[in-house]
This record gives structure tokens, C-alpha cells and sequence, in this order.
């Protein structure tokens, strides 16, 4: 019985370590090309949280979070090399290119679980679950920006420090609502397919 609980166990781990590496690999591989950072102007609306939040959803919390922080530390990897534009700069703190990007698998994760529970639908809880997830992002990046570099970050896009909460209330809204809207239909769609499949 302990023998078949335990054999039990080492699938699923090699399971998840095998999610985690291909949803890894493929949030390196979004930050390579153009799909994972969307460059427009100075700004980048950024598709590297869908595989962040399908990692959430359908392996759990550990799996979202894993999966957030090489997210994260593409980005800040990323800024290092001088691939961020004029606003990179605030990218190569961890505070802002990384934490940020742990909690969106979390947020992804428990928010669909609880939509699951009120409305029993893979599709719309997946719509929510991408939603939330993807303006956690938004929230969590800008807000970082705006506690630790507001006045040069503003400076940067040629705008005066007491411009910053302004411009990036901005930027949330463009970027947010972009990535938000982006990000729910296209987690919705395969994770409603990944459930399908599982069951």
C-alpha cells in the first residue's frame, strides 16, 4: 500500500517537473521573439503570463508560481541586455521584473478555482481566471514602478516626475485592458481544451 502511495506520488512530481520544464521552456522562448514582448513605442504589451497562468490552473499553485518566477527572470535577464527600450532600466530590479510575476499563477490558480465553485464553468471561470491573472501583472509591474522609480521613469519617457502617476495610470490602462482581454480568451480556450482532455 505504501509502495503504490509512494510510486503514486514520484508520478505526479515527475508529472508536474515535466509541465514546469515545457511551460519554462516555452516562456524562454516568448521572450526571444517578438510574440512574447509586443513592442509599441516605448511600451510592451507582453503575452509571457499565458503559459505563467495555464500552468496555475491546470497544475496548481507550486506550478504557477515556478512558472512566474522564470517569467520574471527573463524579464529582468532581458533588461540586463539592454532589450527593454528606454524604460528598461527599471526591469533589472527583482522587485519589479520578478515578484511581481510569482503571484500571477497564484492569482490564476484560486481565482479559477473559486469561479469553478460559483459558476461551474470551465470556459468563463478560465475567462476570469486569465482576467485577473493578467491585471495582476499589470497592478503589480506598475505599481513597483511607481513606489521605486516614478520620477525616472517618468524622466525617461520625457515627461516630468510629476507627470508619473498620470502616465502610468496610462500605460495601465492600455497595456492592462490589451493584455487582460488577450489573456483571458486565450487562457479560457486551452484550458478548457487541457480539462476536456483530462478527464
Amino acid at each position: 500500500m505504501m509502495n503504490s502511495q509512494a510510486s503514486a506520488r514520484k508520478k505526479v512530481n515527475v508529472k508536474r517537473m515535466t509541465i514546469i520544464s515545457l511551460l519554462s521552456a516555452i516562456s524562454i522562448m516568448l521572450s526571444m521573439i517578438p510574440l512574447g514582448y509586443i513592442q509599441i513605442g516605448p511600451l510592451a504589451i507582453t503575452t509571457m503570463c499565458i503559459p505563467v497562468i495555464i500552468g496555475g490552473i491546470i497544475e496548481g499553485p507550486m506550478v504557477g508560481a515556478t512558472v512566474g518566477l522564470i517569467f520574471g527572470l527573463t524579464s529582468m535577464f532581458r533588461a540586463m541586455a539592454g532589450m527593454a527600450g528606454i524604460t528598461g532600466f527599471v526591469f533589472i530590479n527583482p522587485l519589479v521584473s520578478v515578484l511581481p510575476r510569482i503571484f500571477i499563477g497564484l492569482v490564476g490558480c484560486y481565482s479559477f478555482r473559486l469561479s469553478m465553485k460559483l459558476i461551474k464553468n470551465t470556459y468563463v471561470s478560465g475567462l476570469i481566471a486569465g482576467a485577473m491573472a493578467s491585471i495582476t501583472n499589470t497592478i503589480g509591474v506598475l505599481g513597483m514602478i511607481y513606489v521605486l522609480y516614478a520620477a525616472e521613469y517618468a524622466k525617461a519617457l520625457g515627461q516630468s516626475a510629476g507627470a508619473a502617476k498620470t502616465l502610468l495610470l496610462g500605460i495601465a490602462t492600455t497595456n492592462g485592458i490589451a493584455e487582460a482581454l488577450g489573456g483571458a480568451l486565450v487562457v479560457s480556450a486551452v484550458v478548457a481544451v487541457l480539462k476536456k482532455s483530462k478527464k
